[in-house]
């Protein structure tokens, strides 16, 4: 509990054994809701984390997007914090990040890596593909940012039901950016309020444990989610789905 807001957590992994008991060691204590999701792990991921006290929940469908989905759909708290849990996000910076949420009246923080990265955590190829991947969101959507495909992002559950997110891969990373800077709330005593979003900076570290990213698959398949969502050639919200919790 933070300032009188319940706050989760959600971990999407995928056989993320080390990275895991690094990420929820030093999770601050405000933190009520701590969601591991196991997609598919044929490590002890699952089991690690139960045993530090985090709550598991399973995703059979195969993908970083169908993890946080259902992350989201089991998180209970008023805010929910997005992070790898692979230990390269900072947990000591959900304080500082909620304390600007809260004050500035925000639903969405998206937190920028770029120029804040110990040294062997970033590489010239990932730069550069980020620095395309940045261009071609604000080309199509009119949304800047300065670190598109971060993995770390704070936002108030409340406004889940207004994002329609349906990758179930590494684009979804890009998906909730697009749509928290993009969609309006419904109507609201008779007025159209928009969504609040700012993108913050954070420190980003080296991962712990096996990366799991292909650069130029994820990359590509990235920069072709973008022109498919922006044309309307992807498929509706999986309706299957559950319902986030009230």
């Amino acid at each position: 509990m933070y300032k009188g807001y319940s706050v989760s957590v959600v971990l999407p992994c995928y056989n993320e054994e080390e990275g895991v008991q690094v990420t929820l060691a030093d999770m601050p204590s405000l933190v009520d809701d701590r969601v591991v999701v196991d997609n598919n792990c044929t490590d002890c991921t699952a089991q690690v984390a139960s045993a530090m006290g985090a709550r598991v929940v399973t995703e059979a469908r195969r993908g970083y997007g169908a993890a946080l989905k259902a992350g989201f759909h089991a998180a209970t708290g008023d805010f929910i914090v997005a992070m790898d849990a692979d230990a390269t996000y900072p947990r000591n910076f959900i304080p500082v990040l909620l304390d600007v949420m809260i004050e500035e009246d925000l639903d969405f923080v998206s937190c920028d890596r770029t120029g804040h990265k110990a040294e062997e955590a970033g590489s010239f190829l990932r730069v550069l593909g980020n620095l395309i991947l940045n261009i071609a969101m604000f080309v199509l959507f009119g949304v800047w940012l300065k670190d598109s495909q971060s993995g770390m992002w704070i936002l108030r559950r409340s406004i889940l039901p207004r994002l329609t997110l349906v990758s179930d891969n590494m684009s979804l990373s890009e998906e909730i950016k697009i749509e928290a800077f993009t969609q309006a709330r419904k109507r609201s005593a008779g007025t159209y309020k928009t969504i609040k979003a700012l993108e913050l900076p954070v420190y980003y570290k080296a991962r712990v444990g096996e990366s799991k990213l292909n650069l130029w698959h994820d990359g590509f398949a990235n920069l072709l989610f973008l022109f498919r969502k922006r044309f309307g050639l992807l498929p509706g919200p999986d309706d299957s789905a559950p319902a986030p919790n009230p």
